[in-house]
């Protein structure tokens, strides 16, 4: 436990500064507003917690509140508006005394995507040399150019290797190991995996997008043993019934209001898949 819990502004702050921006010439005051219907005032952490809920509930919005108070790390930028700042002046937190996390980060959906374009951009750029290295072995390998002066010695050793290797040991040689070309589930959890460290404190924002429910699945027992053994904690935003049976994790019902503490199996959501399947029961033979 690194973080105790985090206080938002009451419902009377909120109104006392919308009343007083209304006079002027905005018209949204985004992020003011997004928790007063819910009446979210204040959220108290566990281990691993689980903000739930529908699009526009406001778990994002409350991810990077956090993580904005908290000053934690981010690969890529979110849309700030002209009152986020206003409102983030409001807000506080209260961290455990004696606790220092090593590392304080969030993870997004966008972060993930990067990286996997970025990889298989990589990708691409090592395929287009290793195509250029073959022909340059089938070149080498049936020379007959005939060393003339010391001038000649590098085009000659060139020849002598594709001649003495097979042509994949001559392109592993030449590139060394290609980048390992990864399906968008796997390059994502190889994503959580690299960026999730010992004794880290994470934010996690709808981490199951480009997952499978296999992949899922991994991923939940990534984070159930970084908080078990390894010494992090977990804020998640999501919707995955999966990532929301983690064992212990506290539930937040941003649909519900005032927001309310649930277990898993009482969620609208998770309610839906198992009614669904139920229905569907005697299709699985």
């Amino acid at each position: 436990m690194y973080i105790d819990s985090f206080q938002f502004p009451g419902v009377d702050a909120e109104e006392q500064f919308v009343n007083y921006i209304r006079r002027s010439c905005y018209r949204s005051f985004y992020p003011f507003g997004v928790f007063a219907e819910n009446m979210l005032e204040a959220l108290s952490f566990s281990e691993i917690t689980i903000l739930y809920g529908n699009n526009g509930s406001g778990k994002s919005t409350a991810l990077n509140l956090i993580s904005e108070k908290i000053n934690a790390e981010r690969d890529t930028l979110f849309n700030r508006t002209s009152f986020f700042g206003d409102y983030l002046k409001m807000c506080s937190f209260e961290m455990t005394p004696g606790k220092n996390p090593e590392e304080i980060r969030i993870i997004t959906s966008d972060d993930v995507f990067d990286f996997m374009l970025n990889l298989r951009a990589l990708n691409e750029g090592v395929d287009r040399k290793r195509e250029q290295v073959f022909i340059e072995w089938i070149e080498n390998k049936n020379s007959t150019f005939r060393m003339k002066s010391l001038d000649d010695y590098d085009k000659l050793k060139k020849i002598l290797e594709a001649r003495s290797k097979t042509q994949s040991k001559y392109v592993r040689d030449e590139i060394g190991s290609n980048v390992i070309t990864h399906s968008n589930g796997e390059s994502a959890l190889q994503y959580f995996a690299e960026k999730i460290k010992d004794n880290g404190l994470y934010l996690l924002d709808e981490p199951e997008n480009s997952l499978s429910p296999q992949r899922q699945l991994e991923l939940l027992e990534l984070i159930q043993n970084s908080a078990r053994f390894f010494g992090c904690q977990f804020i998640i935003a999501t919707h995955s019934p999966f990532l929301l049976a983690l064992k212990g994790a506290r539930i937040y019902d941003l649909d519900e209001s005032p927001v309310d503490i649930k277990k898993w199996t009482e969620l609208e959501g998770v309610r839906t898949y198992f009614e669904f399947f139920e229905q569907h029961r005697g299709e699985f033979v």
